[in-house]
């Protein structure tokens, strides 16, 4: 029995845009359209009403920008979908405060219909679309603005955890950091969920980016 496919909303103020992308979702079987935005309120309202499986997320768009209207949905949805910023500039400073208010992921305007079709399986299958050398770079430029202190979890961290958390950082899949760690996958599944709930993180991304706040990537293994 087939699955239904995945529900997606597309929040963007450029036209071009949500057409560009609507065609290119809508293209395969496994992935539907159901909702389009032009700014961050409707994508709000969008996503309450219908649900979806995935926003794709525009950061800059005129009135509530992406990242408030990503800090709405994940706070006032029961079980809310899966957010993928879409943005023009990797380093934008907007993608970093996006993905600290939980969006999954981020992805460029220029990616590979491939690509895009790939993050959106990807997220809704509960994985963090994460690109390490990016994230790093716009977390050193905010520590860098912020000279944050050493967070008080780090010291709470198991000696596994802790390299569970080192791995994550480097966009490891649970399936490959089971193989680097030479445990099970279900152990390294476990790892993970105790590194999000002493992190305080909502998915593996915000766990890597507080990694960085927190001084953790700063010191040796």
């Amino acid at each position: 029995m087939s699955r239904p496919p995945l529900r997606i909303v597309l929040a963007d103020d450029e036209r071009m845009v949500r057409t560009a992308l609507r065609v290119i979702l809508e293209a395969e079987e496994d992935l539907t359209v159901v909702g389009e935005a032009v700014d961050g309120a409707e994508a709000v309202s969008q996503a309450r009403a219908l649900g979806p499986d995935v926003v794709l997320m525009d950061v800059r768009m005129p009135g509530i920008d992406g990242i408030r209207a990503t800090e709405q949905i994940l706070a006032t949805m029961p079980e809310p979908p899966r957010i993928v910023v879409v943005t023009t500039f990797e380093n934008d400073s907007y993608v970093y405060g996006a993905l600290r208010a939980g969006a999954s992921g981020f992805l460029l305007k220029r990616a590979d219909p491939e690509e895009l079709v790939g993050a959106v399986r990807l997220v809704a299958r509960g994985d963090c679309l994460l690109f390490p050398a990016a994230v790093r770079a716009l977390a050193d430029r905010h520590a860098a603005a912020t000279a944050p202190a050493a967070a008080a979890w780090v010291d709470r961290l198991t000696e596994r955890e802790a390299d569970v958390l080192r791995l994550m950082a480097t966009g490891l899949s649970n399936h490959e950091m089971s193989e680097r760690l030479g445990v099970g996958p279900q152990t390294v599944k476990t790892h993970v969920a105790a590194v999000l709930s002493k992190t305080g993180s909502r998915d593996r991304t915000q766990a890597v980016i507080a990694a960085y706040e927190g001084g953790f990537l700063m010191k040796k293994p």
